[in-house]
Parts: structure tokens; C-alpha cells; sequence
């Protein structure tokens, strides 16, 4: 994408929106790659950070009309804020922890779920980011409008990847 060709673009698309967004994002992760370091843990932390970028930038693109927007971007917001003032620090899960997990687990296989309405809408709260806090309306209509936006960033994505291979 040249920016020549962006002036073209209908400048008002959730599309295109998202992808200037992504760009830039993805040009702020460029510019503090380490040059020399390209260990797996290295590559990792840039995956996930290109991963964050995305759902940032498709939050960013929608704004803060719809209720899995807002949760991505308060999460993106949090992230952000604990790292600027040090809070990244990850917990070491003890063996204690390790033990509850596994007899969670257990229970949990043992159980027997019954697909009806509201395993299945609890299922879809779960899944889709800002849902534990919609009515049912309100998470079907999200539920349609986030895998419309989704749709839109593998499109986007695709075409980035596209243009960088040839």
C-alpha cells in the first residue's frame, strides 16, 4: 500500500480504518525489535505483541460503540498502564496451585454438561471479549458485529502478508 493509494481509499471503512491502525502498530513493534536477538523467546513476545496490536487496532477502528470493543481496549489500556508502572510481573504458579488446577480439571471431565441454551450462551459469553456483562440481545447482535470484525482483520491481515511476500 503505497500512501498515494490511501487518499482512494473509502477512508470511513472499518477496513481500512483497521488497517492503518494495524500499520502503525506494526511499525512501532519494528522499531523496538532487538537486531541481533531472534530467540524462541524473543520471537514469542513478538508474536503476542503483534497479536495485542490487532485486537487494539480492530477495537480502536470500531470505538467505543460496542461492549467487546470496550473490553478490548480497557484490557490493552491495563496492559499498558501496569506496564509503564512496572506491575508486568507474572506469579509463579506454586505446586499448591498446580494441585488445585489438576483436581479442577478432574471435576470438570467428570461433569456432565448438558448443551442446552444457557451452557451455550454462557459458552459464547465467554468467548466473546466484554460478554459476561451482555443481556442475550446484546450478546448475539455483539456476537455478529465481533466475527464481522474479525472477518475484516484476517482480510486485512491476509493482504498485508500478501504485499510483504512480493
Amino acid at each position: 500500500m503505497s500512501p498515494h493509494s490511501s487518499s482512494s481509499l473509502n477512508s470511513r471503512s472499518l477496513k481500512t480504518r483497521f488497517a492503518l491502525r494495524f500499520l502503525r502498530a506494526l511499525k512501532k513493534i519494528t522499531n523496538r525489535r532487538p537486531t541481533s536477538c531472534s530467540s524462541s523467546r524473543e520471537i514469542s513476545r513478538r508474536v503476542q505483541r503483534v497479536k495485542l496490536a490487532a485486537d487494539a487496532s480492530m477495537a480502536s477502528a470500531v470505538g467505543p460503540r460496542k461492549a467487546w470493543s470496550r473490553a478490548i481496549l480497557l484490557k490493552h489500556r491495563s496492559r499498558s498502564h501496569a506496564r509503564v508502572h512496572g506491575l508486568t510481573g507474572h506469579r509463579r504458579e506454586t505446586d499448591h496451585d498446580h494441585a488445585i488446577t489438576i483436581r479442577k480439571r478432574v471435576m470438570k471431565k467428570r461433569k456432565v454438561h448438558k448443551l442446552d441454551s444457557a451452557f451455550r450462551t454462557n459458552e459464547l459469553r465467554r468467548l466473546v471479549p466484554g460478554g459476561e456483562a451482555m443481556d442475550l440481545y446484546n450478546l448475539l447482535d455483539g456476537t455478529a458485529h465481533y466475527i464481522k470484525c474479525l472477518t475484516t482483520q484476517v482480510e486485512v491481515m491476509t493482504s498485508i502478508a500478501n504485499y510483504c511476500a512480493t
